[in-house]
């Protein structure tokens, strides 16, 4: 019988998403010796080499590859007996896993996490921010429960379920603000701004300028909202952000905010997670928790463009 630990499946995976003794390591909480410890009891009970070990990282031998599937579906079925348990009580608690992307966690985030805390207190929430590949890869893995991306994604294994639509409003130079605002054909021919590869805002926003994915040079990028925001107000082009954005990252910016006219840009944000999640009753609710939650921040926001564009033209 071969003797396999889940600790050892665990420190396993984490080397192959790492592909560092060092970074797996720390992700596992434990020391650099003890991890590779595991490995190589790990090796030496299945009697094969998992790992190429190189001097700055490591990569996976054939064998290793295909282990590595099998390995992350036994994690997922024993995370998920866990999930069977919680899925039984009366109320929400336990550790929740949530994702969210960059133009969404810094706005939205704060409401959520209040609302949660008050609604269900013994939630133990854990939030992971990046790009949408990374977190529908997650959430099918196993590795989150949930992740709230813009609409769709089209991932046959997981379920989506539409929260709210936000409208896209342009920033740009605070001088601008009393000037027509440009349609999307006219903004193909100034300096826009967009987030860097890898964002979907950023697809969302060429998409509405009729833009090919591999803009032209006048088509400048960043790595975040704020930096976009900035450098209008430093006078280098214009950008498009989501209604949400707008209070946060143009209070202490030279810009002025304009909305187009109709039909307007928008996207739709909604939550994700696994078909065969136990978690998807309670996932439904908290659904509504992050529906509520979005609805107050867009009552907020509702007024925000005419007041920084007024206070623009005055400077």
């Amino acid at each position: 019988m071969i003797n396999v630990t889940l600790r050892q499946l665990r420190y396993f995976d984490a080397l192959a998403r790492h592909g560092h003794f060092g970074r797996a390591a720390e992700a596992c909480s434990v020391s650099q010796p003890a991890l590779s410890m595991q490995i190589k009891e790990l090796e030496d009970g299945l009697g094969g080499v998992l790992l190429e070990r190189g001097a700055r990282q490591v990569a996976l031998t054939k064998f290793g590859e295909e282990l590595l599937h099998r390995v992350r579906e036994i994690l997922r079925s024993v995370d998920e007996l866990g999930d069977f348990a919680r899925a039984s009580r009366d109320k929400l608690a336990g550790r929740l896993r949530v994702g969210m992307i960059p133009t969404i966690a810094p706005y939205l985030l704060p409401k959520v996490i209040e609302n949660l805390a008050r609604l269900h207190p013994e939630l133990d929430i854990h939030v992971r921010e990046t790009v949408t590949p990374k977190l529908i890869k997650e959430v099918a893995e196993g590795r989150l429960d949930t992740a709230i991306v813009a609409l769709p994604v089209s991932e046959p294994s997981l379920t989506e379920v539409a929260l709210f639509t936000e409208n896209f409003l342009l920033v740009r130079a605070g001088e601008d603000a009393r000037t027509p605002v440009p349609s999307h054909e006219m903004l193909r021919e100034m300096r826009l701004l967009l987030l860097e590869e890898g964002h979907c805002f950023r697809d969302q926003a060429l998409a509405f300028c009729n833009m090919q994915a591999s803009p032209p040079r006048e088509v400048l990028d960043a790595s975040s909202l704020s930096t976009l925001v900035q450098m209008v107000g430093a006078g280098i082009g214009v950008t498009l952000i989501p209604e949400m954005a707008v209070e946060v990252e143009t209070r202490s910016a030279p810009v002025s905010v304009a909305r187009f006219k109709n039909p307007q840009p928008s996207r739709t944000i909604g939550m994700v997670w696994r078909k065969t999640s136990p978690l998807a009753a309670q996932l439904q609710q908290i659904s509504e928790v992050v529906s509520l939650s979005a609805a107050a921040l867009r009552g907020k926001a509702d007024e925000m463009p005419a007041k920084r564009g007024a206070r623009a033209a005055r400077k």
